[in-house]
């Protein structure tokens, strides 16, 4: 028997699977993804994967997983009907939220609706203070008139925060206790254990999102595993989390609000792996689907992270200078830039006749027209199509049959005459504007953070990341392009290459210096027993299991705070000082100037981040993947680059053909992905089957 992990990434429009044993050998499917039960095109998927290659259930290993259940039910306001108890005077903290726009000089922008309606969101006179000390008592039989209302509203899920509870979850845990006697059926959240920090805001509308993806959540995991045990798979099931670590089914279903960016998540995990096996420490990796562009910074061999994010309220447009457009999300997460400009993204023209493109995407189904399975809307793989940049007959090795002829015919009738310009020309604007669109991702990650995107190599992959990268590559001036083998399914290998983790904090808000050091090693000792009970859970013996330690902070008096590294150890006046010096300095990096020393700094939370770690690679050091769609020599095809170049015959070829230098234009189809080298550029394969575009 042959035992195999399995990574397994649900995108908008088509589902990866990847299947890689312990030698290093692979075995990989891509299939439309079934919007209506994602479960469906797993199943399906491993199905077609197993008959192919005298495989059952038996063979897998692991399942890992990254989907997009979670952020689809936020973005579509299908989750549970959630009920809210908060303080008295804090009913509406999800309407005030933290007064940030999207867009400062529109007024008519409207702030998204909360995901609780108001008539659910209830109040219970109590009160702790900031210490943790309790200055009005709960009163129990108010509290259990409340939660008698919401039970009368037939509500799905109970979520609870109130004021200061990070610092005493007393009260919390009373009303739990009320709840589960009453309904002990309802699944209830309470803030201390979503996230026990400071900041009302950020921690009701994180505990509130939880609650309102619970049941959701639960019930496709439960779906899932249900369908599994039908097709013989008894493997544990892991799933991808927006840090980049993996977590259990049973974690995901208590704490679903760690999975909300967990698709996107995978393939910077993968991004992260591949620049430390090809000796890459800068790089921007660009994820283009079929639905989205992502875009996300490693910098000196490490990824970063952000303390929070917004989902919903429409897609992030690449800046992060302009907050608030949707739901707010404080748990750790990989730090990415998404817009909404991927192959299925409909391209439309606006009241003053400019082409626009996205964000709606015609997705798996109906798709772009090219698909004929009833698409209506020309969409960017249409106007690739017309270009001669895709494959006029088939894609994905020959599985998806395309007919260029209907690309053609919608792209006449809905663009090229409304604008007067010919169809190639009207096909290469849009495909344009597309790489204009997707820059913001980019510029969003580097040079908004002040990094100078000319000094990283881009990485992409998604199944029309290696197609856009060169002409956005030369847009931004940047010098070298990386595509990794496999880029349709990249976000599936990195699923392998992920650690289980697990992430903690506990407020603190102390001035640093004036802190016993005792109470430190306290804290974050606090933080590794609760992170090594779970790694325990998680069936991870004790020399597998590695900790790391970092800190909010800020000088005291400024609302927002940096994170940094914290000493390992017990504390002592050296690593307080050490940890001072670690903030002085990533604030000066950040900001370009620290305060002096006088200025006290004040830590707001201590964090850790618990990994389980197996005594053996999770990859293996070389991979061999299988060879998917035609063999031998490919014909040429026109190809149009522009009006100054026009069109082209271009060499198609397989990636192997690379072998020896070869200059542009020409065109690298792959069963999961193609590659478009453009004129003036020159690609070549190095030792690790990469290909390598400069330009």
């Amino acid at each position: 028997m042959t035992n195999y992990r399995v990574g397994v990434d649900i995108g908008g429009t088509f589902t990866d699977i990847v299947l890689m044993d312990v030698n290093g050998g692979v075995l990989t499917k891509k299939i439309s993804s079934s919007v209506d039960n994602y479960a469906q095109a797993i199943v399906d998927g491993l199905a077609e994967v197993f008959e192919a290659n005298g495989l059952t259930g038996q063979d897998v290993l692991e399942v890992l997983h990254g989907t997009t259940v979670a952020s689809n039910a936020i973005l579509e306001h299908k989750g549970a009907k959630t009920g809210l108890i908060g303080t008295k005077g804090f009913r509406d903290v999800l309407e005030i939220r933290n007064l940030r726009m999207p867009r400062l000089y529109d007024l008519n922008w409207e702030k998204p609706a909360p995901l609780v309606e108001r008539y659910l969101r209830l109040v219970v006179d109590e009160r702790i203070n900031t210490k943790g000390e309790i200055v009005n008592a709960l009163d129990r039989s108010e509290a259990e008139a409340v939660i008698d209302r919401l039970l009368g509203e037939n509500v799905e899920v109970i979520a609870i925060s109130l004021i200061n509870s990070f610092a005493n979850p007393k009260h919390e845990q009373i009303l739990k206790e009320i709840i589960q006697r009453k309904a002990p059926d309802l699944p209830v959240c309470i803030s201390f254990d979503v996230l026990p920090e400071i900041k009302e805001y950020e921690r009701t509308s994180t505990t509130v999102i939880n609650a309102y993806l619970l049941p959701i959540v639960s019930h496709y995991l439960k779906n899932l595993q249900s369908e599994f045990a039908d097709a013989s798979i008894t493997a544990p099931l892991l799933l991808m989390q927006s840090n980049g670590g993996l977590m259990t089914a049973e974690a995901a279903s208590r704490l679903p609000c760690n999975i909300v960016e967990s698709g996107p998540a995978g393939g910077v995990v993968g991004g992260y792996a591949f620049g430390d096996k090809v000796g890459l420490k800068n790089i921007i990796t660009f994820d283009m689907g079929g639905t989205t562009a992502k875009a996300s910074l490693i910098e000196n061999g490490e990824y970063s992270r952000s303390l929070e994010f917004q989902v919903g309220g429409g897609i992030l447009t690449g800046s992060r200078l302009m907050t608030g457009s949707g739901y707010l999300l404080k748990v750790p997460a990989i730090d990415l830039a998404e817009v909404g400009a991927g192959g299925g993204s409909i391209i439309w023209i606006d009241a003053g006749g400019s082409i626009q493109i996205g964000p709606q995407s015609a997705g798996a189904n109906p798709g772009p027209v090219c698909y004929d399975i009833g698409g209506t809307d020309p969409t960017v793989t249409d106007a690739n199509v017309i270009l001669g940049y895709l494959n006029q007959e088939y894609l994905v090795g020959g599985e998806l049959k395309i007919d260029a002829s209907l690309s053609h015919q919608i792209f006449e009738k809905s663009i090229a005459i409304p604008t007067g310009l010919s169809i190639e020309h009207a096909a290469y604007g849009a495909h344009q504007i597309a790489i204009s669109n997707m820059i913001r991702a980019i510029r969003a990650v580097s040079s908004e953070r002040g990094r100078d995107p000319r000094q990283y190599a881009m990485v992409p992959f998604g199944g029309n990341g290696p197609l856009f990268a060169a002409g956005m590559a030369r847009e931004l001036q940047m010098k070298q392009i990386v595509v990794p083998p496999s880029p349709g399914l990249f976000s599936s290998f990195g699923l392998l290459y992920a650690d289980v983790e697990h992430h903690y904090s506990r407020t603190v808000q102390r001035v640093v210096r004036e802190m016993d050091p005792s109470s430190l090693t306290g804290v974050w000792k606090t933080l590794e027993d609760q992170a090594r009970k779970q790694l325990k859970i998680d069936g991870f013996s004790a020399n597998q299991m590695h900790f790391r330690r970092s800190a909010n902070m800020h000088y005291k008096g400024q609302i927002f705070e940096l994170t940094v590294p914290a000493p390992d150890g017990t504390f002592d006046a050296n690593k307080i000082t050490e940890l001072e010096e670690a903030f002085g300095q990533e604030h000066e990096r950040t900001y370009g100037h620290r305060a002096g020393p006088e200025e006290p700094v004040e830590i707001v939370n201590a964090q850790l981040i618990g990994m389980g770690v197996p005594d053996r690679p999770r990859i293996p050091k070389r991979i061999t993947a299988e060879r998917r769609g035609p063999s031998g020599k490919l014909p040429n095809r026109r190809a149009y680059f522009g009006p100054e170049v026009g069109w082209l015959d271009t060499p198609v070829i397989h990636r192997a053909d690379l072998s020896e230098p070869l200059s542009g234009p020409c065109i690298v189809e792959e069963y999961d992905a193609t590659c478009l080298i453009p004129p003036g550029a020159k690609a070549n394969l190095d030792q690790n089957g990469n290909i390598i575009i400069e330009l």
